[in-house]
């Protein structure tokens, strides 16, 4: 019971500012988290979604226009930004201003779609109203999620409070589960790229040794 006062105590100075920076940057891990910790009554869940609001679309804006003044020099300096950028043209010219909405929702282009959104022609005006809805909604999808979680767990167990620890390490394993699985997927897919490009290589090396 003391560790869990100091819990409520430390997350109730601090909770919120941590959930703003990480959904600052990619945060759905510690938004399904927080979510669950609300149902906990660490946190209030309104509060939880407010916060994670106010993080990802500050986020997605600031990474919209640090693309609009510096992403052209950005894709020289690093190679990981200039790697994902083919992929997010192909995004964008397939689904057009529509990868301003799902782009919190990719993983792996969370910050790489807005600051390369940022680079097109996509007005600012509309990116932000775009950038409004689709924060709200991820916040509120994820914010539920692990409130929901700790409900279902309530279904079951009479006293969650005693069992939250596990329940947690069970939420941060499940979400780890599903990053995995979503690696191994992208993988796969670049499977065929990376065989391609093998033997590119070897047909190079061999015509080298010829000469």
């Amino acid at each position: 019971m003391h560790v869990q006062h100091l819990l409520k105590e430390y997350l109730q100075i601090h909770g919120y500012w941590l959930l703003f920076a990480g959904t600052f940057l990619e945060g759905e891990a510690i938004l399904i988290m927080a979510g669950f910790l609300a149902f906990e009554g660490y946190l209030n869940i309104g509060g939880v979604i407010l916060t994670a609001f106010a993080g990802s679309f500050l986020g997605d804006q600031f990474y919209f226009y640090l693309g609009y003044f510096k992403g052209r020099k950005l894709l020289h300096r690093f190679h990981a930004i200039a790697r994902k950028f083919r992929e997010a043209l192909r995004l964008i010219e397939k689904y057009g201003a529509f990868v301003a909405f799902i782009s919190r929702y990719t993983y792996g282009f969370r910050i790489v779609l807005p600051l390369i959104l940022g680079i097109t022609s996509l007005p600012a005006r509309t990116f932000l109203w775009i950038n409004l809805i689709s924060a709200l909604s991820w916040a509120t999808v994820f914010s539920l999620g692990g409130y929901l979680f700790g409900k279902s767990a309530s279904l079951f167990l009479d006293d969650v409070s005693k069992y939250e620890y596990h329940l947690m390490l069970a939420l941060a394993g499940f979400i780890v589960t599903a990053w995995l699985v979503h690696l191994y997927h992208m993988w796969q897919l670049k499977r065929p790229a990376r065989e391609r490009l093998a033997r590119i290589r070897a047909l190079s090396r061999a015509r080298n040794g010829d000469t």
